[in-house]
């Protein structure tokens, strides 16, 4: 089957929204990342304070 032909306005259209549903996925990525990395952080807190209680 033969893609949908778009014209320039589509074409721009659709794009946009791709860059927008990107950017979204992304946003979501970072804030993953970001708290692995504060879990992270806290867990080597915690390892660090039970061995200075020792």
């Amino acid at each position: 089957m033969r893609p949908k032909i778009l014209n320039f306005e589509q074409l721009v259209e659709q794009n946009k929204q791709e860059l927008l549903n990107d950017e979204k996925s992304i946003d979501q990525i970072e804030l993953r990342l970001e708290k692995k990395h504060k879990e992270l952080l806290k867990s080597k807190r915690i390892r660090i304070q039970n061995k200075m209680k020792v």
